[in-house]
């Protein structure tokens, strides 16, 4: 005889289970998730801590017809698991598998894609507007996690909802952390919340004195004795004061009391938010241990928990150590982060210097202008933020710094492909975004000490920079003690060469000398060039070279429209040069999750697509080129 696990199929045969094996039923998506996840790497902390969560909504409610909308989404392994897809589970994150979050060509059961923090209430908000003006009667949740409610679009969508709907159930997954623990204000009153005795029966008393008082005097008084609390007796008059009326908190591992409290709001004809405590990496105790490194992790031990050490250092260890460095020089330099100290590395860099080190929360848009603020009083801010999420804070990178031409630094990781992540994670759009806007340059190192390099002109440079470099390791050089200043806007030539000018942008270097060793075996001479700068482009560089080559070759981690290959197209035409450029770079759609080489193997980012596309423009038409 199977699990209880084996014999789900659909949420249909959720609803059959007693309380005990619901129970039984979570102990063994916990113990699946541990031993599946340790094979392939994933977000496996968040996930231990909604399971109880997600069987009672899943039990209460009925999707596909009833809409759950999780913000992230890297939380929804097991409403994954309950809706058809338990069979390919171990595929999830893996090429061709199944998606580390929520996709909606995927199942009829997701609803609403994500991947980024803070869209849960206002895309729930959308559909119950939609249900209303069909007709409709389906319910709508949205479960977000207590760090989505540090992000300006939750309060955005929180201002709206009591004005554009009548039914509306927003649950509040509160575990304290989103990757790192959460912080501000925000975090600090969900905390006072939870710790107030007094708040989880004070609903129950007020209906209780209502009834026994009666009338409109029994209203006022209570409506009376309401404000005289705010802030103190009743920290949930904050959601209510936008119109939601506050449930909780409650324990988000009590499988039936969150069953009876979902019964009990499906009957509400009003916006609700149930406040669910729970906790993170519960049922793992490395994870419990360890709750930054288990909010997303490859592959482990499902018994100590312990990864494979690379021993080398990544870029975002590199771009860390460098802050180091740099604020110990410079009294002026800032370290800022959009909750994700980890992700970057910047919590390497908060033991060093404290006071210079800002995590602001999931609020993007406010780390840019906040940085624009201190970079008008003299302050030199870095600030540390993935490519995927710094395209949330497009108009502050406009507005607040180029516009003002004030000297913040953009440091984004992640500057290409996330691999296991996906689409909503790849960062292949922020040459495209940044090198239309005026006054910023924009720098991409081919290794670690260049990128130290790059983060040390960025410090002397009186303006607006950004420099992008890629997850995981470089090429392994090493890092000088003293970073150098590099000349604003000049390539380096590597190989220099006369009949093709192979471009290799950052992390693709190593394709561009490879070609070259190809052409050179083949009897064509070709250059090698470590262009560093995307904007400003070495004009006189590409000029020297038009002169005398055939065709150039571009290579980028990056989407090709708009990108660095479409920059040298550009810069070429200015100047009235009519010398053919072939592109290698990503085209233009969302590149699903999946291994790099794969992905890159896939869609023709290698050396033996650019033979191919190149062959054409040879001057001498009697060299047969090779492509493989």
């Amino acid at each position: 005889m199977g699990t209880l696990l084996d014999q789900i199929h659909s949420p249909a045969d959720i609803k059959t289970l007693t309380i005990p094996q619901l129970e039984q039923l979570a102990q063994e998506i916990r113990e699946r998730l541990i031993l599946s996840l340790s094979k392939t790497g994933g977000h496996l902390g968040p996930n231990l801590g909604v399971v109880e969560l997600t069987l009672a909504m899943h039990y209460v409610f009925d999707t596909p017809t009833d809409k759950f909308v999780f913000d992230v989404s890297h939380q929804a392994y097991i409403h994954k698991l309950l809706t058809g897809r338990r069979e390919r589970f171990s595929t999830i994150r893996q090429p061709g598998g199944l998606n580390g979050f929520m996709l909606r060509g995927e199942s009829e059961h997701d609803v609403y894609g994500a991947g980024h923090a803070g869209t849960a209430l206002s895309a729930a908000l959308g559909m119950a507007v939609a249900r209303d003006m069909a007709g409709g009667k389906e319910h709508v949740l949205a479960l977000a996690g207590d760090a989505a409610f540090t992000n300006g679009i939750t309060f955005e969508a929180l201002n709206n909802i009591s004005e554009q709907t009548k039914r509306l159930i927003v649950v509040l997954n509160d575990n304290e952390w989103s990757i790192d623990r959460n912080v501000g204000a925000i975090a600090r009153y969900l905390h006072k919340i939870v710790t107030n005795e007094r708040v989880t029966h004070l609903h129950d008393s007020a209906s209780r004195l209502l009834e026994k008082l009666g009338g409109k005097t029994a209203i006022n008084v209570v409506r009376r004795a309401e404000e005289a609390a705010k802030g103190m007796l009743w920290p949930s008059v904050f959601f209510e004061e936008f119109g939601l009326t506050y449930y909780g908190p409650l324990d988000g591992h009590n499988i039936g009391l969150l069953i009876e409290t979902f019964k009990f709001l499906k009957q509400q004809d009003k916006p609700v938010l149930l406040h669910a405590i729970t906790q993170k990496g519960r049922g793992f105790q490395p994870a419990l241990d360890n709750l930054k490194k288990f909010h997303g992790l490859g592959p482990y031990d499902p018994e100590t928990g312990e990864t494979l050490s690379a021993g080398q250092k990544t870029y975002s260890e590199i771009f860390a150590d460098t802050m180091v460095k740099l604020a110990n020089e410079n009294d002026k330099v800032v370290a800022i982060t959009a909750a994700m100290p980890n992700g970057t590395a910047l919590d390497l860099f908060r033991p060093h210097h404290p006071k210079k080190y800002f995590d602001v929360g999931i609020a993007e848009e406010h780390a840019v202008i906040f940085a624009a603020g201190m970079a008008t009083r003299g302050y030199k801010p870095f600030c540390a933020i993935y490519s995927t999420f710094l395209q949330r804070a497009f108009d502050p990178i406009v507005h607040d710094v180029c516009l003002q031409n004030l000297p913040v630094v953009f440091c984004m990781d992640r500057g290409s492909l996330s691999g296991d992540d996906g689409a909503t994670h790849h960062g292949l759009f922020d040459i495209s975004y940044l090198r239309s806007v005026p006054n910023i340059i924009h720098m991409v190192p081919a290794n670690e000490d260049e990128l130290a390099d790059m983060l040390y002109t960025a410090m002397q440079h009186d303006g607006p920079s950004a420099v992008r470099y890629p997850r995981g390791t470089g090429p392994g050089v090493a890092v000088k003690v003293q970073p150098k200043a590099l000349p604003i806007g000049k390539a380096e030539v590597v190989r220099d060469g006369d009949e093709i000018a192979i471009l290799g942008l950052g992390a693709l270097l190593p394709m561009a000398a490879e070609m070259a060793d190809r052409l050179e075996a083949q009897g064509v001479s070709a250059a090698v060039v470590n262009p560093r700068f995307v904007k400003p482009l070495d004009r006189e560089m590409l000029a020297s070279y038009a002169r005398r080559v055939s065709a150039f070759v571009t290579f980028e981690d990056h989407v090709l429209m708009g990108g660095f290959g479409s920059a040298v197209l550009e810069a070429l035409n200015e100047m009235n040069f009519q010398v053919p450029v072939v592109r290698i770079g990503w085209p233009d759609h969302f590149i699903e999750h999946g291994k790099v080489d794969q992905l890159r193997e896939r869609y023709g980012i290698t050396v033996a697509a650019a033979m191919e596309k190149l062959a054409p423009y040879l001057k001498n038409s009697k060299v047969r080129l090779v492509a493989g």
